[in-house]
């Protein structure tokens, strides 16, 4: 791609965003020529708004999304659906209308059916319904990926459709309302190791495996996509690890350096029971794999979380 190209990047100062917005730019991509729009300047659930924006560029790269754990999927579902499903289609119909080179667009997991054969593989994306708490974030997500296929088949659309298994590492929400659960645990063992407590109640029963994907890599993979991609085939980006939660959080417990005990609170949601991604298109198509390993991401997603919970 042409480095005098001009890219929006929703989202862009978020927790994924920066790491993609350093990225362009160690890739030959001028800051200046990158764009990203604030949500408190710029609401995208206004056609207008996204016309006049997405018309002063040639590449769009959607990350903007409202997005949470399980009780902030519980809280607000027509929020997640509305809000999601609303900025996408208008992002993407004005992209359309502006004739933009390029359209990047990342999904979530969450789309996959609650029970999916593991790995997921993409063609099963529609195999059965998503996981019920998050069913309708995931649900908006996946209709925005099904009208990229049809603006791409009917108008050609030049697009890339990416799945990112869940995230973690450096700025990433730390809210405990809107914190997914590698930053929720660090969050909270960290919280009790200073306070002394004697315990922690986590929810669940520790059952779901999960794979987790650090922001980094996940960045690099849609750099890649922005480079090689054309057409909105699904394509997931992963680490190829799994690990069960409660697996996980005896690891950050003994990272943090907590020593009380983890009680499971069995009257609350699990969420999907496993969760783990076949990466074998990615690697297929533009030789992408994660390369930063499980524990050097955890220690430094801790270190950062030391250095700035106190702006928190």
């Amino acid at each position: 791609m042409d480095s005098n190209n001009r890219i929006l990047l929703t989202g862009g100062a978020g927790f994924l965003g920066s790491e993609v917005v350093d990225q362009l730019v160690s890739t030959g991509f001028p800051r200046e020529n990158i764009t990203c729009p604030r949500s408190a300047e710029f609401d995208l659930r206004d056609a207008n708004i996204c016309n006049d924006l997405v018309a002063k560029h040639d590449i769009i790269i959607h990350l903007a999304a409202k997005v949470g754990g399980i009780g902030f999927n519980q809280k607000f579902p027509g929020e997640l659906f509305y809000d999601n499903i609303t900025m996408g289609i208008n992002l993407i119909e004005q992209s359309r209308i502006n004739k933009v080179k390029k359209f990047v667009f990342v999904g979530t997991t969450c789309s996959y059916p609650k029970f999916c054969p593991i790995p997921f593989k993409e063609e099963t994306l529609w195999d059965g319904f998503p996981e019920e708490t998050n069913a309708p974030y995931g649900i908006a997500k996946k209709a925005l990926g099904t009208m990229l296929e049809s603006y791409h088949q009917q108008y050609d659309f030049p697009c890339a459709y990416l799945i990112p298994v869940n995230l973690y590492g450096p700025r990433d929400s730390f809210h405990l309302e809107h914190s997914h659960v590698i930053p929720a645990l660090i969050r909270k063992f960290t919280a009790a190791r200073e306070s002394g407590e004697k315990s922690v109640t986590l929810w669940g029963d520790g059952s779901p495996t999960r794979e987790f994907l650090f922001v980094r890599d996940a960045a690099r993979g849609i750099v890649l996509a922005v480079q090689n991609i054309s057409e909105p085939i699904p394509i997931n980006l992963g680490s190829s690890e799994e690990i069960a939660i409660e697996k996980l959080a005896e690891l950050l417990k003994d990272m943090i350096g907590f020593s009380g005990e983890i009680i499971w609170d069995t009257s609350k949601p699990n969420g999907q029971p496993r969760r783990k991604l076949d990466i074998s298109r990615a690697k297929e198509i533009f030789e992408y794999s994660g390369e930063t390993s499980f524990q050097d991401g955890l220690r430094e997603t801790i270190a950062w979380w030391e250095a700035h919970k106190g702006e928190f």
